[in-house]
């Protein structure tokens, strides 16, 4: 199978992180970004939060300035949207989108898969698209309880290391989610074993996304 880059070594690379809350973006994405980085890719991010209030806006913010602190350049958005009741705040949500998209031009999103089971996710996903019209946009997932994860067609492959380095991120920075039953080392790093084999990754592990238009060259 030939392998497809968004960017090699050397070369700057636009990207608009999208997350509900302040731990989307690293679950579903995080060694991407990681991985992107230690490439050697200049990576030029805005990371955006929608849901990021008191002690969740601190824990997104020294998250971020982790996963992000070899980037060339990084922008750092928390917004104060209501957690779990994206849908009912969607006029409000989509003014931040549209004013966000004046803010920036990224060569690639990463946002929520449309089909997530969590109602935030799907607004925040249906928002990305209606706002960014003419932009590669990669869905990525988040493993619950709901059992909602489905069948990706595009895979980053990730090193071990990579996956045990993002793994060790989130646990560090996200003390208000341990106590949940799906938030931990052998979720994360077993979705993306699972990934790794669908892609056959060289290292067995890989990050998977939701691509539904993509334009090659």
């Amino acid at each position: 199978m030939k392998r497809l880059g968004l960017a090699a070594s050397g070369e700057r690379l636009s990207v608009l992180c999208l997350g509900a809350h302040s731990d989307d973006i690293e679950i579903g994405a995080g060694a991407t970004i990681l991985g992107w980085i230690d490439r050697g890719v200049r990576l030029d991010v805005h990371w955006a939060v929608l849901s990021a209030i008191g002690p969740r806006a601190d824990e997104a913010r020294a998250s971020a300035q982790q996963f992000l602190g070899n980037a060339a350049r990084a922008v750092i958005d928390l917004a104060t949207f209501k957690d779990g009741f994206f849908p009912h705040q969607g006029a409000d949500i989509k003014i931040w989108f549209e004013a966000l998209r004046k803010r920036t031009s990224p060569d690639v999103i990463l946002s929520h898969w449309r089909h997530d089971a969590h109602q935030d996710h799907r607004e925040v996903s249906e928002l990305t698209w209606n706002t960014f019209r003419n932009h590669a946009i990669l869905e990525y997932e988040i493993p619950k309880w709901d059992g909602d994860t489905g069948r990706p067609n595009v895979y980053l492959p990730a090193s071990k290391a990579l996956m045990e380095r993002k793994t060790k991120l989130l646990h560090d920075h996200f003390g208000s989610q341990r106590s949940k039953d799906w938030f931990d080392a052998e979720i994360f790093m077993g979705l993306a074993r699972l990934r790794g084999m669908e892609c056959r990754a060289p290292d067995g592990f890989a990050e998977a996304f939701h691509a539904r238009k993509l334009t090659l060259q």
